[in-house]
């Protein structure tokens, strides 16, 4: 698993970073997940949780 920075856009001087974390497919298999499936976020202390989204 990695975390990477990429430039989202640059307005002016501003510039715009986007953060994505690249997951092995392995785990998205183990997970059963999809392209697309929407993700909601939980942070406590060092730690980030993510799941599917609940409709």
């Amino acid at each position: 698993m990695k975390l990477q920075k990429q430039l989202s856009r640059k307005a002016g001087n501003v510039v715009y970073p986007k953060w994505v974390i690249v997951i092995s497919p392995k785990d998205i298999d183990k997970l059963g997940w999809k392209e697309g499936v929407e993700l909601e976020s939980e942070t406590t202390q060092n730690k980030l949780l993510l799941k599917p989204k609940k409709n």
